[in-house]
């Protein structure tokens, strides 16, 4: 299997690495870069567990090549770690209880990062529609709105 050397930003540190051209992003991001708190979820782009932010827009990394990130901007959950609006969901995640297993959680906060960056000040409505794409099976998603919702009144 060809490889192919790409340049890209990842949670903001200029990153090189040398990846197979059909290994996925979210392969790279678990297997190459050791950041494992994007999960792997179905592999299909139905579920979000793997949302991450590609040039501040959320997409499924199970869907996307990694040799697409050459060039970009890559953030990652362990990004979110220095960034306040990244911060201020999370925390609003705990203190909502909106974690149960936890899993769905990293994909949840991505997608919510996005919304919030686009709509600080989101209706319940908007809110639900803006997480469509990712799944919870622990929750029934109340917790999880509740959160987001306190995360944008912050």
């Amino acid at each position: 299997m060809s490889q192919q050397t790409i340049d890209f930003t990842l949670n903001g540190v200029p990153t090189r690495v040398s990846v197979p051209v059909q290994m996925s992003a979210l392969e790279m991001i678990r297997n190459v870069a050791g950041l494992t708190g994007t999960k792997y979820g179905c592999g299909e782009g139905e579920c979000g567990a793997c949302t991450i932010l590609l040039d501040g827009v959320s997409l499924n990394s199970c869907l996307l090549f990694a040799v697409e990130c050459d060039g970009r901007a890559v953030t990652t959950i362990e990004g979110l770690a220095a960034d306040p609006v990244g911060l201020r969901i999370e925390k609003a995640f705990v203190d909502a209880g909106a974690v149960q297993c936890g899993f769905c959680t990293p994909g949840m906060v991505m997608q919510a990062k996005q919304l919030l960056e686009q709509n600080p000040h989101p209706s319940r409505e908007e809110i639900q529609r803006g997480i469509e794409g990712n799944l919870c099976r622990c929750t029934g998603y109340v917790k999880i709105v509740d959160a987001i919702e306190a995360a944008s009144k912050e």
